[in-house]
């Protein structure tokens, strides 16, 4: 995921605001704790994801693929008065830490946590959708999206997390694993459907920003 030099990095880190001591914590605990910290959102993308929330001023979040609730704490930041953030992992195993984590950040009345699969959740939700963040399975990112596209609101927004996956999608291989070749799909759907505009944004393991018309 490593882009950019590290000393750029660094200088975006040290000008663009730090991260609160609870995400900090969290952010700790994860590496400490869970097997596969790099799937924290971390500092500069929570950042990223709290600052495009804040300028949507969504009434209602989605998120697919909670893990341990970092990126839901910092889109949770910027719901509009009475807002919430409807969140789904399919990890029974990281609800406890997840749960006291939105605990300390405040926002737990704000945040829905649901325990399932999101193919079976997603279409139980009758809420209409200001912003959804896609960051779970890579096989099924099509089928995330066309679930939730009907549920966003027109001028809403979907994010997708990973789609530059470690570079995997511009690599020269002579065979595509089924999970780059996931996202690849993925990408090019995105960039075909004229329902949306998008602009893929090269932050951490990158961004798919979409808009529905």
């Amino acid at each position: 995921m490593d882009f950019i030099p590290a000393d750029i990095q660094a200088y975006v880190e040290a000008h663009s605001d730090v991260e609160s001591e609870t995400l900090v914590a969290l952010n700790r605990d994860t590496h400490k704790k869970v097997l596969k910290p790099r799937m924290l959102s971390g500092h500069l993308q929570g950042r990223t994801l709290s600052m495009l929330s804040h300028m949507i001023q969504p009434k209602c979040i989605l998120e697919i693929g909670t893990y341990t609730g970092y990126s839901a704490i910092c889109m949770a930041e910027g719901l509009a008065p009475g807002g919430k953030l409807i969140t789904i992992d399919v990890n029974e195993e990281l609800e406890s830490l997840t749960r006291s984590y939105f605990e300390r950040s405040g926002n737990a009345e704000k945040i829905d946590y649901r325990i399932g699969n999101a193919l079976s959740l997603v279409p139980e939700i009758s809420e209409t959708l200001d912003l959804v963040f896609i960051d779970a399975d890579k096989k099924n990112y099509i089928n995330y999206y066309n679930l939730v596209l009907e549920k966003v609101r027109s001028g809403g927004f979907i994010i997708a997390d990973n789609v530059l996956w470690s570079g995997k999608v511009v690599a020269k291989q002579n065979k595509t694993d089924k999970e780059t070749q996931a996202i690849l799909d993925f990408n090019r759907l995105v960039q075909e459907d004229e329902r949306v505009e998008n602009v893929l944004l090269p932050i951490r393991d990158g961004l798919m920003t979409i808009r529905k018309k």
